[in-house]
């Protein structure tokens, strides 16, 4: 039923990047215009909307990593590449982390790469008060979603991953080269203060955006989670990834990627599609969307419950603690 949709259209895909790429153009020149005519609080107004189509900039990215978005591999390298350099990320090197999330998702025995670093319950009250400590602030949402974007943007993508293939390696370097030559640029044309006023505030929005989609598409209450043998790749893609629906102009800023549900069964499907194969397919419509303003009680989640299988807070934690220790009590009162 969905492999048709995972056939790419060249004429969709060229207008997506029109659509995508040109405002994007437009909308950072216009900035750099404004900060060098003495209004630089416009442009900085401007970074909101240049943020969302950097975002689908990355979501051109992404598909091009699936090598989705054309039926071309090489297409998709050279378009992936690109938009890696005006998103920081290695292509490569991203693209192995991304494969292995997607064949990891919701698998309690395989986390760690390219996800969300997740405790279950019983592991983080196995944990030393250290390494509870570190979780806390980790998951605090001012540092998930604060700091932590732009740091794993600016800083973690700079550096080649450890046992990388040497595709990785040179992915890596060649965006830091790229990233090395804008700023020289820069600094020659526009001057190095104008272009990171610019530059900067766009990209700690869209990443803050980025990171925010990816966090929730897959930390949600009811989310998938099992261990081995149990876990099953196809009910971890559609009870482990949300059907994010959010209004239509957001869904066409973030490239339909809340239909993560029908994403993560097929990602050879790209995002132009994905609306089509879930209006085709019953059991894509049957699963339960996630309104943007229940999404924001997500932000509360912080452990998988294995007994319980959902997700839950910090609250619930102390409250099932306090409970434990209520009924062991009683017990021993009664054997008294």
């Amino acid at each position: 039923m969905v492999a048709p949709f995972g056939r790419p259209r060249a004429g969709r895909a060229w207008i997506e990047l029109i659509q995508t790429f040109v405002p994007y153009v437009v909308l950072t020149a216009a900035m750099i215009l404004l900060a060098r005519g003495g209004r630089p609080w416009l442009a900085l107004a401007l970074s909101v909307p240049t943020a969302g189509f950097l975002v689908r900039i990355f979501i051109v990215f992404h598909d091009c990593c699936h090598g989705a978005f054309f039926a071309s591999r090489r297409a998709n390298r050279v378009v992936g590449y690109a938009a890696g350099l005006l998103t920081l990320t290695p292509f490569d090197k991203w693209q192995r982390s991304h494969a292995e999330h997607h064949a990891t998702a919701g698998d309690l025995d395989r986390r760690g790469a390219g996800d969300v670093w997740t405790l279950t319950v019983s592991e983080y009250l196995a944990a030393p008060r250290r390494t509870r400590l570190f979780y806390r602030v980790f998951r605090n949402p001012f540092v998930m979603l604060g700091l932590g974007p732009g740091l794993l943007f600016v800083l973690g993508n700079r550096w080649p991953p450890s046992g990388g293939t040497s595709r990785e390696r040179f992915s890596v370097h060649f965006t830091n080269v790229g990233i090395a030559a804008a700023l020289v640029v820069a600094h020659l044309t526009i001057g190095l203060p104008t272009f990171l006023l610019i530059e900067m505030p766009t990209l700690v929005l869209a990443a803050t955006a980025g990171v925010w989609l990816f966090y929730v598409q897959h930390q949600f209450e009811d989310a998938y989670w099992a261990r081995r043998p149990a876990w099953q790749p196809v009910q971890a893609a559609l009870e482990g990834s949300s059907y994010y629906k959010l209004p239509l102009v957001l869904q066409w800023i973030t490239g339909n990627i809340g239909l993560h549900h029908v994403h993560h069964v097929q990602p050879r499907i790209p995002f132009y599609n994905l609306p089509r194969c879930q209006a085709a397919v019953p059991a894509f419509r049957d699963v339960p969307p996630l309104t943007l303003r229940r999404s924001l009680q997500s932000l509360r989640l912080r452990l998988v419950d294995e007994s319980r299988q959902r997700m839950v807070g910090w609250a619930e934690l102390k409250a099932e603690l306090r409970a434990n220790r209520a009924d062991r009590a009683g017990g021993r009162r009664a054997g008294a």
